[in-house]
């Protein structure tokens, strides 16, 4: 025989073992993602479930061309299918639902969420995207030294602010509003800057706002930051508004937590917000983390979610319009519509 058939013959001997190693390796740290409530490094594991999910299934695809490697194929698209559509179906919250609810007294409000990335190098592009969205309030995340003297700018369309001082270069969180502040002096700046509330007041209805920055997962300082945020997300009012670049994922042990500690629900149908920045801004939208996050409780209806357009940060715009029930509505159907 030839060498060069030898070769061949042996190259394509290779190619079933190997998309078979590529099938399973993925599986290990896949699986150990549901572990996340025993050890928050498993928790860090879920974040790329759905990645994770699709090379299990790409790869085992080609399998099933080779005879006696047919059911590992099989078997590894099966359960990366499996992953795939139990994370994505989660059925905690599916905004689009909720757009048919009309709003009780016909008022609509806005709610901007932004990691404005502190060294952003297009301030202008966030200031015109404000000008043109006009959100009735807006929770920021990164607010560095160069961002508190842009966000001044603002002071006039948004006078009601809490800006709190940064912890590091990378900066603190921060809640603007049109709409007053109940009680402003109870605004207040928790765990050194990453968590922000303020009570807003939205047509006579007191609604609590929360700005929150999570760090980043295990082995970073996120795990030990959950219980201190976690503490005081337990005194939020009985209607509010949680908003912020948790570093999670919407399927989480993380933001399960924090969800748990406020009474809150989370609004799972934002999709994917964050790519870090080596990577092309057109992949976000489809192949990033899904880590600005929405939670609400409450008389607060939201009634639609979506991603806007790239303003220069890693992170996207998130808006959310919302409602407020009036106190008159039913309890019994608010509490219907947070269960669907």
């Amino acid at each position: 025989m030839a060498p060069e058939a030898s070769a061949r013959r042996s190259g394509r001997g290779l190619t079933a073992p190997l998309l078979a190693l590529c099938a399973t390796l993925p599986t290990l740290p896949l699986v150990m993602g549901y572990w996340g409530a025993l050890h928050p490094a498993f928790d860090a594991l879920v974040h790329f479930r759905i990645h994770l999910a699709a090379v299990v299934v790409l790869a085992g695809l080609p399998l099933l061309l080779f005879q006696g490697w047919r059911r590992i194929g099989l078997t590894a698209m099966v359960l990366g299918l499996t992953a795939i559509a139990t994370t994505l179906a989660l059925p905690i919250r599916d905004v689009q639902a909720w757009a048919r609810v009309e709003p009780a007294n016909g008022a609509r409000y806005r709610l901007l969420q932004l990691n404005l990335r502190y060294d952003n190098r297009t301030p202008k592009q966030v200031l015109s995207l404000i000008g043109r969205v006009e959100p009735d309030v807006i929770t920021l995340e990164e607010v560095s030294a160069m961002w508190r003297e842009e966000i001044a700018l603002l002071r006039h369309a948004y006078p009601h602010q809490i800006i709190c001082p940064p912890p590091t270069p990378v900066g603190g969180v921060a809640i603007l509003s049109r709409r007053p502040f109940l009680h402003p002096s109870r605004a207040q700046c928790l765990d050194r800057g990453a968590l922000a509330i303020a009570t807003v007041n939205f047509g006579g209805t007191a609604v609590d706002v929360a700005a929150l920055h999570l760090g980043w997962p295990w082995p970073f300082e996120q795990p030990w930051q959950i219980p201190r945020v976690s503490a005081a997300l337990q005194q939020l009012s009985e209607t509010a508004i949680l908003a912020g670049d948790l570093n999670a994922v919407p399927w989480s042990i993380t933001a399960r937590r924090i969800a748990a500690a406020g009474g809150l629900a989370r609004l799972e149908a934002i999709g994917p917000s964050w790519l870090a920045r080596p990577l092309p801004n057109a992949l976000r939208r489809t192949v990033g983390l899904p880590i600005d996050n929405i939670l609400v409780k409450g008389r607060l209806v939201p009634l639609d979610t979506r991603r806007l357009d790239d303003v220069g940060s890693d992170h996207l715009p998130v808006l959310l319009e919302f409602s407020v029930q009036p106190d008159t509505a039913p309890r019994e159907m608010m509490q219907a519509r947070l269960r669907q």
